[in-house]
């Protein structure tokens, strides 16, 4: 197995099956313009077979953390060390790049990404209560609180 950093969208586009809905032209050549996000494509005999995106985070009183955003391994390729060999190359990013941790949010049923996650180093930390925004609506109109 190959693990690559991808910074040209074109190379994106062989492992579209990786992600988990259809490729964004414009949001994939954003994501990758950015030196602080990170596609790793893991290959197989010339195939991706896995990917792993991560994102920098950094703040003012705590410094800069990786966000491990997406780990993908096709279903073929599954149970073959190949998402725990991406997570590590990512963390190996965060080591180099300065990061002070990396951490990843995964529903509690995902058993396979939990296993994964912790083979790859990661520990268990207390529960917490992911709230999120729909941004695209707006709150302005009736009825709306």
């Amino acid at each position: 197995m190959r693990i690559e950093r991808i910074t040209d969208a074109a190379a994106v586009q062989p492992a579209a099956h990786l992600f988990d809905g259809p490729l964004l032209a414009d949001a994939t050549a954003r994501f990758l313009a950015d030196r602080g996000h990170h596609l790793l494509l893991a290959y197989e005999d010339g195939r991706p077979v896995g990917m792993v995106t991560g994102v920098e985070m950094t703040h003012p009183d705590k410094g800069t953390e990786m966000f491990l955003y997406e780990l993908g391994v096709a279903p073929y390729a599954r149970l073959k060390g190949v998402g725990t060999a991406l997570v590590e190359a990512l963390a190996a990013i965060a080591r180099e790049r300065g990061c002070y941790g990396m951490w990843v949010a995964t529903e509690q049923d995902n058993e396979a990404a939990q296993r994964t996650y912790r083979r790859a180093g990661a520990n268990e930390e207390e529960p917490f209560l992911l709230l999120s925004w729909d941004v695209t609506q707006d709150r302005s109109e009736p009825g709306q609180t």
